[in-house]
């Protein structure tokens, strides 16, 4: 028969590696059947529970250390018990004689040209350490979890302020100036910088960039929520214009998880002024294209090192300048882009593909999450406005008429309308080829095609989609529409790539304006060092890597009292 008896101690904050260290200690003692060493939170009293450990009768509070043994005997668990000081006492033997500061303002004042403070205490307390971190002019790496999102956005608002970075919440990984902070890989010193709302995602790119015989300049994490709506990629947009200005870095390589739509049109606008080759891969969003500019998307995190690596080595080799065709040219200034669509799946790709660059811009399609946010509902299907996209099979349009696909009247009737609009630069058409289509658009549309060219000097653009065996002849078609004057095109991401170059997006004047104020790039230059609150794992870390640091002993505000914390904070003179 087992037995299980706790020990509470009330108040007595560790870190949760410490826990898991001397949970680990006491499950090996003599006769010992399990252990459990938690902070008595809801959660990890639950998780006792499923496990068999939950004493009986034991009230804890979430600040309480909360110590529980399974034993043959009691005699065997009060005996392990027993072990609970000893074991820490070892610990503290093995910490050393170094001094620890119990606040972090203390900290400064033992190492004032630290750029940079990890937080990793309990993510209720991490959003006031980190505020903290930043009064004192010091970047964040926050590792916590569990900070409320509210936190989060006015944080990283009140770092911008200051010129200031804030990685996390939820942050694992970065690397600043060669050295690693939190968990993250050694990998030789580069030209490559990455900004990462994954953690692992960096570690896995970094990585393999090292195995394909490159390097890092530096890997920012940002937290996995900083391309939400609410965050409005906050930090990404500050790394994206820091590694813009860092002498050091070459390329940049940008991974998320699936930013949110309006979010990621920012971000993509942001990477297109950077001044530099940038590899995205927003893992599980649709690439409006493989190449915009000087922005390439990859298809998986192996791929977006590839692609850094060879942009890399290309950064590095002089190149001529190569022979810009005449529709590379930009467009007038203001000039907007029409899309005519027969096929309603081709005008949803070339829609997610333009959102990224064209703004505003409406369709009478109704977008899903994916696009949300980016493109606007056209208040009048029988008038354009702006950058506009129609899907001409749908509803609204085919009411006692023919699907375009077959009948090419409405898309004549639509493309001089639009050609009408003075402020139209481009307008691009799709046509499909194949059995049950029109026999042959060309002969149609072509002639249209030239008609409003002989008016005036308006592109368009064709993309064709069939095969050389359809009925219709798919290169009869093309030749006859590239006669016309009309640009052809048989993938719809070269078509949207051309747009972007022709909307003069392709090669920017000059890199990202700086940030007001702009994040010194004196955090980012070695030697780095760090002022640890939180896990002594990250402060080993910065150790073994040579990196000076100072490890803050901090316990809860007021032992873990809510009300009385609360009265210390407004006695607490603020730091600017």
């Amino acid at each position: 028969m087992s037995h299980v008896i706790s020990e509470r101690r009330p108040g007595a904050y560790y870190d949760s590696i410490v826990l898991m260290r001397l949970q680990s200690a006491l499950a090996k003692q003599p006769a010992v059947i399990d252990a459990g060493v938690v902070m008595a939170t809801a959660a990890n009293l639950a998780l006792l529970e499923s496990n068999g450990l939950r004493p009986e009768g034991v009230e804890a509070a979430p600040d309480d250390l909360l110590v529980v043994v399974k034993a043959d005997s009691v005699k065997a668990a009060e005996a392990a018990l027993a072990e609970i000081d000893p074991l820490l006492d070892r610990r503290r033997a093995n910490v050393g004689d170094d001094y620890r500061p119990r606040s972090l303002e203390t900290a400064v004042k033992m190492m004032p040209d630290a750029a940079w403070v990890l937080v990793s205490v309990p993510g209720r307390y991490a959003a006031e350490v980190a505020g903290r971190a930043l009064d004192l002019g010091k970047h964040v790496f926050l590792y916590s979890d569990n900070v409320p999102l509210a936190d989060e956005v006015a944080l990283k608002r009140r770092a911008r302020a200051r010129g200031l970075l804030v990685m996390g919440p939820d942050c694992g990984t970065a690397i600043v100036g060669g050295v690693c902070l939190g968990f993250a890989n050694r990998v030789r010193r580069g030209n490559i910088g990455l900004i990462g709302a994954s953690g692992t995602g960096l570690q896995a790119v970094t990585c393999k960039i090292h195995s394909l015989g490159a390097g890092i300049s530096h890997a920012l994490g940002t937290g996995g929520r900083d391309l939400g709506v609410d965050v409005a990629a906050g930090t990404t947009l500050q790394a994206l214009e820091l590694l813009g200005r860092d002498p050091s870095t070459e390329v940049v390589v940008l991974i998320s998880k699936p930013p949110a739509a309006a979010v990621a049109g920012q971000v993509l606008a942001a990477a297109q002024r950077v001044g530099k080759p940038v590899v995205v891969d927003f893992i599980g969003y649709p690439p409006p294209s493989r190449r915009l500019g000087n922005v390439c998307f990859a298809s998986g995190l192996d791929e977006a090192a590839e692609l850094a690596v060879a942009a890399a080595r290309i950064n590095r080799t002089p190149a001529r300048k190569p022979t810009v065709e005449a529709t590379d040219a930009p467009l007038a200034a203001g000039s907007f882009v029409r899309g005519l669509f027969a096929g309603g799946t081709l005008a949803y790709e070339a829609l997610l593909g333009f959102r990224t660059f064209l703004q505003p811009l409406y369709s009478n399609i109704s977008v899903s999450n994916v696009a949300a946010g980016s493109v606007h509902s056209l208040p009048d299907p029988a008038h354009s406005t702006a950058h506009t996209v129609l899907d001409l099979g749908e509803d609204e349009y085919t009411v006692g008429r023919l699907h375009p696909m077959m009948d090419q009247d409405l898309r004549l009737r639509r493309l001089r309308q639009e050609a009408a609009d003075p402020d139209v630069g481009l307008i691009v058409l799709d046509v499909v080829l194949g059995y049950g289509a029109h026999p042959d658009p060309a002969s149609e549309l072509a002639p249209a095609i030239e008609e409003i060219r002989d008016r005036r000097p308006l592109e368009v653009v064709v993309l064709v989609i069939g095969t050389d065996e359809d009925p219709q002849d798919l290169d009869a078609q093309a030749e006859r529409f590239q006669q016309s004057g009309a640009i052809v095109f048989r993938v719809t991401s070269e078509m949207v790539a051309h747009v972007h170059r022709r909307l003069g997006v392709v090669e920017p004047q000059a890199p990202l304006a700086p940030l007001a104020p702009p994040v010194s790039l004196d955090g980012l230059i070695p030697p780095v060092s760090a002022i640890n609150v939180g896990l002594e794992t990250f402060y080993d870390g910065l150790l073994a890597q040579d990196a000076p640091a100072v490890q803050v002993d901090w316990r809860p505000p007021a032992g873990g009292n809510e009300a009385l914390a609360a009265i210390l904070r407004r006695l607490q003179p603020k730091t600017e």
